[in-house]
């Protein structure tokens, strides 16, 4: 698991150009990631929403262009400086009065047992020290029996696709995010994460040990990327959730 001292002065050091590294890095696809995972919160309808390592605040606002006015949504990052990102390009935007930053722990999270509708973590959970003690907080402050998880992050992709997959992220991708942002080592960092990270069954499985009842993932990009959405618990009939595109299906009632 990432050191979390490491990760916050990693964050701190690339947060001014995180953004530009992203859109150039990702050739503008991480933008269709971020909508998929914004269309699936918007079927569930929350009030209260509550975005894990908001970073600089890229899903809070897409949360805010695409949800309702009157829907709460909270970012939350431990890392102050992409929080000052974040806070910038509100006042740049001069709108998201429904959309409010905060500085906190994943691991210990500042909020009140079941009083968020929906958490969102794109990208951050890999950058967790300890996944199933932030997963179990995930769940802490969730509302059942509607309140709904969704983890937008790398996952392992289609293995015909792997070998050139790792060979961009090990060996092209620090270079040229070395260039943009003058740091290579936070994009080593960034590949050696991303290899080791589980794939969409492993993460699935992880997520339904931290007390949630059933999961449903959507793979993009040839599996780089996954969608997990994950349920809180309380419906009757233990099925899956029904996610159109998802694969495959996990819930503690398979084996």
């Amino acid at each position: 698991m990432p050191d979390s001292t490491a990760v916050h002065t990693m964050f701190a050091r690339i947060a001014r150009r995180y953004d530009l590294a992203n859109r150039l890095l990702s050739a503008g696809i991480d933008r269709w990631w971020r909508s998929r995972l914004v269309a699936e919160v918007r079927r569930a309808q929350p009030r209260t929403i509550l975005d894990l390592a908001t970073g600089s605040g890229d899903v809070a606002f897409a949360l805010g262009r695409r949800l309702p006015a009157d829907v709460a949504i909270l970012g939350l990052d431990f890392c102050q400086p992409m929080l000052d990102e974040a806070e910038a390009k509100k006042r740049r935007s001069g709108g998201f009065s429904n959309v409010t930053f905060r500085q906190g722990d994943g691991l210990s999270l500042p909020l009140d047992d079941a009083s968020v509708d929906a958490v969102t973590i794109a990208f951050g959970l890999r950058n967790m020290s300890d996944r199933g003690r932030a997963l179990g907080e995930m769940r802490r402050v969730l509302r059942p029996p509607h309140g709904r998880l969704f983890v937008l992050e790398f996952s392992q992709p289609a293995p015909w696709f792997r070998p050139l997959y790792y060979f961009y992220l090990q060996r092209a991708l620090p270079g040229m995010a070395g260039l943009v942002t003058g740091d290579r080592a936070a994009y080593e960092y960034l590949g050696r994460t991303i290899s080791e990270f589980p794939g969409h069954v492993g993460l699935s499985a992880e997520i339904l040990d931290c007390g949630f009842s059933r999961v449903a993932v959507t793979r993009m990009s040839l599996g780089i990327v996954a969608l997990h959405t994950a349920a809180v618990g309380g419906e009757s009939d233990g099925s899956p959730l029904r996610i159109p595109g998802e694969m495959p299906k996990a819930s503690k009632n398979q084996p």
